[in-house]
């Protein structure tokens, strides 16, 4: 397998496939980057070298006691991007991933970094709290834990029901999909997923949000049962300069699979305006 060795001796696994400008991609909880795989083999037919990682903890990347919060997750994004000496890198996050690329440009910048790519994505912040009236009550999240404790397999296959918005009256869900997203939770270490729910409710993206300066894309559907998008989506477009959104109506949170014909087309177009945009400033 390719991995890395970051500095607190855990083991990063990553996939990197093609040729061309970079992109890297990192995934939702409690995935890992084999939910990419729909847009990964899509870009590196389409000329852009494609490259993604398990979280620490998920997949295929060892179970790490300590460093199971946004900024350990940036850290090792940018380990992996040094490692392999990635430059002018286009960044795709998704959910909690969309908030590792946040607090990786709000940690170390965007030296390495071309544009960034935000898909149903955190920031700036989930939790209710009296500065965001508008949040998930902490109780959700405690909820979230109490579960996952208790009897994770079962609770892998109601949530994903809700990520891919199967619940929904119309909506054309397979069972292989529900069934994948169970497989990939599974592989996720307990500790590692428990503790992600806090780094992903709690973190406070707001000051990271202000550091963008590159060209954002912001993709949301507007019927996302997981991170609702007038907490997240709508209000990360108002704050980072000059964003680029893309609502999508109808649309559930885990849209990368439900709808990826959609968002890899969009994707594409943007990838490539950015490729267009730099080539005519050098």
């Amino acid at each position: 397998m390719s991995t890395i060795t970051v500095k607190d001796g855990t083991t990063i696994y990553y996939k990197d496939w093609g040729k061309g400008p970079v992109i890297t991609f990192s995934h939702g909880w409690p995935l890992n980057s084999d939910a990419w795989d729909g847009q990964m083999l899509f870009l590196a037919q389409n000329g852009f070298r494609v490259v993604a990682h398990d979280r620490r903890g998920h997949g295929r990347s060892s179970q790490a006691w300590s460093g199971n919060d946004m900024n350990g997750y940036a850290d090792d994004l940018a380990a992996l991007i040094e490692a392999l000496d990635l430059k002018d890198v286009t960044l795709v996050g998704h959910s909690t991933g969309g908030g590792e690329v946040t607090r990786y440009i709000g940690r170390h910048g965007t030296k390495r970094i071309a544009a960034a790519v935000l898909i149903a994505a955190v920031p700036p912040i989930l939790v209710k709290s009296d500065s965001n009236p508008e949040g998930i009550p902490i109780e959700v999240f405690d909820g979230l834990r109490s579960s996952l404790a208790k009897d994770r397999s079962q609770f892998w296959k109601d949530f994903a029901v809700m990520f891919y918005g199967a619940n929904r009256p119309g909506a054309s869900v397979s069972q292989g999909m529900l069934d994948q997203f169970w497989l990939w939770s599974m592989q996720g270490g307990l500790k590692n997923v428990y503790d992600s729910i806090k780094a992903f409710s709690e973190t406070d993206f707001h000051e990271d949000l202000k550091k963008f300066d590159v060209p954002t894309l912001i993709m949301h559907g507007e019927d996302d049962q997981i991170v609702p998008i007038n907490i997240s989506g709508k209000k990360s477009a108002t704050l980072i300069k000059g964003a680029k959104a893309l609502f999508y109506p109808g649309l559930p949170h885990g849209l990368t699979a439900t709808h990826a014909d959609q968002v890899n087309a969009d994707l594409l177009k943007f990838v490539r305006s950015v490729q267009q945009a730099r080539k005519a400033a050098a």
